[in-house]
């Protein structure tokens, strides 16, 4: 029966039932909680004290139910390579409960592409750039002896042999290409040949050569994370204004480097080994 054709007595019935269900409709709109995607922010190279801050957003974002996805927006060139597989790991972890979805802002090399390729699908603005697959690392100098300094063995000064250092730089790019693979399985569209040469691509030729899946926005890597999260209708949250994140004092890159001119270059400050993109590399040292 419509509602114009009802007695008043009739549309007083309806009325007495209809209007405290459409208030209590509301209230309820009110008091459940929107799904949210989670942003994860890298604006800067992976070093300890950023590598911290990612893992503890991760694990917010995994802990936290009213997370349905992560966007983890990039635009780095990467850092240490023992940094870099802590926070990969924990991705991985949070990505056997909720999707999560790379957005290339600016760059993502080396290691920053390490671990786009350890999320489900990846999104980068066409001008970005993409790859710079490799390790780089100190060779530690030939050994000799210290008049001065006793030491217990022959590498407890300078850690390992060269040629040992040589084999675990070679492992480790072995296992960054497995790692590229294993993440994009049959979108990846080149072999070992090209990609672990460390070239760097723009997004639109990254596209082509399945480093990627989309180029696009913001929002466009927002919406695939809520599509592959079957979720619609959501709030977006910045998981670093709410996880209890320690702001590090690192500079912009977390490593410094200045040439004779005064410039000041983003490049490894100790030893060890780096999935990182130095731009350019001077031949003299400060």
């Amino acid at each position: 029966m419509k509602y114009f054709e009802m007695t008043p007595e009739e549309r007083n019935r309806f009325l007495w039932w209809a209007i405290p269900a459409l208030v209590l409709g509301v209230l309820v709109s009110f008091l459940i909680q929107k799904p949210i995607i989670g942003i994860i922010r890298l604006n800067d190279a992976i070093n300890a004290y950023t590598a911290k801050d990612l893992i503890t957003q991760i694990n917010y974002a995994r802990e936290h139910p009213e997370i349905h996805a992560v966007v983890l927006i990039l635009d780095s060139p990467g850092g240490t390579v023992v940094d870099t597989e802590a926070v990969y790991m924990e991705l991985s972890r949070l990505r056997e409960t909720k999707p999560v979805v790379t957005w290339v802002s600016g760059m993502a090399a080396s290691g920053a592409y390490y671990l786009s390729s350890g999320t489900d699908y990846v999104v980068a603005v066409p001008s970005s750039e993409v790859g710079n697959v490799g390790v780089i690392g100190y060779l530690p100098p030939t050994p000799f002896v210290f008049e001065d300094i006793i030491s217990t063995g022959p590498y407890k000064l300078w850690g390992s042999p060269r040629d040992t250092t040589v084999r675990e730089i070679e492992m480790l790019k072995q296992g960054f290409y497995q790692a590229v693979k294993l993440g994009r399985g049959d979108r990846l569209k080149i072999g070992p040949d090209i990609l672990l040469r460390g070239q760097i691509w723009p997004a639109s030729e990254a596209l082509r050569l399945g480093l990627i899946d989309q180029l696009g926005s913001e929002t466009d890597a927002y919406n695939r994370a809520a599509g592959m999260a079957h979720i619609w209708n959501y709030n977006i949250k910045d998981l670093y204004n709410v996880a209890v994140v320690i702001p590090s004092t690192t500079n912009a890159y977390g490593f410094f480097l200045q040439t004779k001119d005064g410039v000041t270059l983003p490049y490894p400050s100790r030893p060890g080994l780096y999935m990182l993109y130095i731009p350019q590399l001077p031949t003299e040292q400060k």
